[in-house]
């Protein structure tokens, strides 16, 4: 069973920076694919990023291409989320998230997620 673990947010004024990670046990992730969600208050969960583990392949929403970087470090099997540039937008819970296979960027393709993490961005 896929357990994970989000940490790292937190309040941070506009234009400020934070990491969150996502550390994974039960198994390694060669083979899956990492995601990246987030959902504010009165809205739909939606995609950030993800990241196909085993070649390091990424992909990102729109509005955060420039800004968010996905990446794992193999050795802990964490997956990292650096969001850089933050805007009061970002504010909302952040999810990590892990399915077997390709890239993905719909809240059902993935079955494993993380509790979240708040990110709270003040003006």
């Amino acid at each position: 069973q896929v357990q994970l673990v989000e940490s790292g947010g937190g309040l941070v004024q506009a234009g400020g920076s934070l990491r969150l990670s996502c550390v994974g046990s039960g198994r390694t992730f060669s083979g899956y694919t990492m995601g990246w969600f987030r959902q504010a208050p009165g809205k739909e969960r939606e995609f950030v990023a993800a990241l196909k583990w085993t070649s390091g392949t990424s992909e990102y929403a729109d509005s955060v291409k420039g800004r968010f970087t996905v990446f794992r470090v193999n050795a802990e099997n964490t997956v990292y989320l650096q969001m850089n540039s933050l805007k009061p937008e970002d504010t909302a819970v952040y999810y990590c998230a892990a399915r077997i296979g390709i890239m993905a960027s719909r809240v059902y393709d993935y079955r494993n997620w993380g509790q979240g993490t708040q990110v709270t961005v003040s003006s």
